[in-house]
């Protein structure tokens, strides 16, 4: 049976963190393990964390690790999660961000497990919708996977949200968050993972369904100029200067063409 580990990173997250908890108690899967790593909160949110872990105790089911304690930074955090992390793939859900429904990780391990040539996959992907803080849909994740996912396929943007990309635990643990980064590690994270897993000669798998829900507002979002600056070091790093200009232009010119057509 695969064994999956959501790790959810907070820090004075009681505002929105309950829907996350629920999404995960409430998956038919088996086999998980739900690591929160916090920050040292002080507005409820361990208290939460530690009723959801008192009450999945008491049910059977999943397993729940909860750590509170200050770290560096958000990629810090996350370095701890994967440390503490036992199962056989990992997804990082974020404080507020939801699994899709309560067949996702189900879904997500009958793609490892019905596989012909009985290969793992280096990573299980899908598709990402936006809700609010109500758990409503907006839309669609602009960004969609291919088919064929690889690692040169970042060089079109993060086609695949962080939190639909599953990565085999073995591999996520050898190549942690570089926490030079503030805002952008996920990025270049996933990327080293597929960079590894095309060494391997293991595959990416679309899952073909939606596996999150996305919050709207994040720190991404509200840091969206820096995000941005970010994004185009990692690019560059992983795809060159002159691949990473030629593409920031080509999204400078869709943009404008899109303007212009909703005129």
């Amino acid at each position: 049976m695969t064994r999956i580990t959501l790790i959810t990173i907070t820090f004075q997250a009681a505002e929105v963190l309950q829907p996350t908890l629920d999404s995960v108690a409430a998956q038919h899967h088996p086999w998980v393990e739900h690591v929160i790593v916090d920050g040292a909160s002080t507005d409820g949110t361990v208290r939460m964390a530690e009723a959801y872990r008192t009450r999945a105790l008491q049910e059977g089911r999943h397993e729940v690790r909860v750590l509170s304690e200050p770290d560096k930074g958000l990629y810090d955090a996350m370095n701890k999660g994967l440390r503490m992390a036992t199962g056989d793939y990992v997804c990082f859900l974020n404080a507020g961000d939801r699994l899709a429904d309560e067949g996702t990780l189900a879904r997500v391990a009958e793609v490892v497990e019905t596989r012909a040539d009985g290969v793992r996959p280096a990573v299980v992907y899908g598709d990402t919708d936006i809700i609010d803080s109500q758990g409503n849909f907006l839309q669609h994740r602009r960004l969609r996977p291919p088919k064929n996912l690889s690692w040169r396929s970042f060089r079109q943007g993060m086609l695949v949200c962080h939190q639909a990309f599953y990565a085999r635990t073995d591999i996520a643990k050898e190549m942690p968050y570089d926490t030079s980064y503030r805002f952008s590690a996920d990025v270049d994270w996933c990327i080293r993972i597929m960079k590894r897993a095309q060494e391997l000669h293991a595959p990416l798998c679309n899952a073909d369904k939606v596996l999150a829900l996305y919050l709207k507002e994040g720190q991404t979002t509200r840091n969206h100029r820096a995000s941005l600056r970010e994004r185009f070091q990692v690019m560059q790093h992983h795809y060159g200067l002159v691949v990473t200009v030629a593409m920031h232009l080509w999204f400078g010119i869709r943009a404008l063409g899109k303007t212009r057509f909703f005129r």
